[in-house]
């Protein structure tokens, strides 16, 4: 049996490490198959691994694109267009998602070949889903928080190909002024198959895509009457919707 003096000890060297851990995805689920995203460092699956689990905290920082120092991904998954892919995010250690307030957004970025080795610096990313506030609750809170994966259907009418996958989620809990936002980026390769011939048109860069003054990097989630949440970044590219069940559909530029 341990002593009290030696669990004291072993509780103070425990604790920073749970008090600062922040979050990175654990597993994704592609195809209706499961992935382990693995700890930080763990180069395995097809989640680009980082090697913190800390939030990148500037627009301009090179990691904002896939998270700290993400490295190209052992494999590529195959993807159906207008299938779903679920990211299941984990707080630092494994335990609960730690943050409630802000948005989450997802992106995609053609490799233009093989994601083997292409270099997320160079990625054109174009936004496919975004989730904010449903009232005053914000999805994180009530979904990401509470052990729900992130959710994103892959365009219907995307050209075949490897991409990136970009999940993220932004923590405003210290928004209140510029610079307080905490960007938790994620980066999967898969492999879209199909027929489909869309490309996107309004793609950004990351770093790029934001700006440190954006409405929706600066925002008080926690004064009521702080007004409608404004998402970052570009708009989801362009949709219609057809079909009995009012399906979405992407449609994007074509090339002529």
């Amino acid at each position: 049996m341990f002593s009290t003096s030696f669990s004291l000890v072993a509780l103070s060297l425990v604790l920073p490490t749970l008090v600062s851990a922040h979050g990175y995805v654990a597993q994704v689920t592609v195809n209706g198959q499961n992935y382990s995203g693995g700890t930080p460092n763990s180069a395995s699956g097809p989640v680009r691994q980082v090697n913190t689990v800390s939030p990148v905290t500037s627009t301009g920082d090179t990691d904002l694109s896939c998270g700290h120092g993400a490295q190209p991904a052992s494999q590529t998954v195959n993807a159906s267009p207008g299938s779903e892919i679920a990211f299941g995010w984990s707080g630092g250690g494994g335990g609960q998602w730690p943050h409630e307030v802000g948005p989450l957004m997802t992106y995609m970025a053609s490799c233009g070949g093989s994601c083997a080795n292409f270099n997320s610096a160079d990625a054109q990313w174009f936004k496919i889903a975004e989730s904010g506030q449903s009232g005053r609750t914000w999805t994180q809170h009530l979904g990401i928080k509470n052990g729900q994966p992130s959710t994103a259907t892959i365009p219907y009418d995307l050209a075949p190909g490897e991409y990136l996958i970009r999940n993220e989620i932004i923590a405003l809990h210290n928004a209140m002024s510029v610079g307080g936002a905490e960007f938790y980026p994620s980066c999967t390769q898969i492999r879209v198959d199909g027929n489909g011939s869309g490309r996107p048109s309004n793609t950004v860069t990351f770093p790029g895509g934001y700006s440190a003054n954006d409405k929706g990097l600066v925002f008080d989630a926690y004064t009521p009457g702080a007004g409608t949440y404004t998402f970052p970044g570009p708009a989801i590219a362009s949709r219609s919707e057809e079909g009995a069940d009012r399906k979405r559909s992407f449609r994007f530029a074509r090339d002529i």
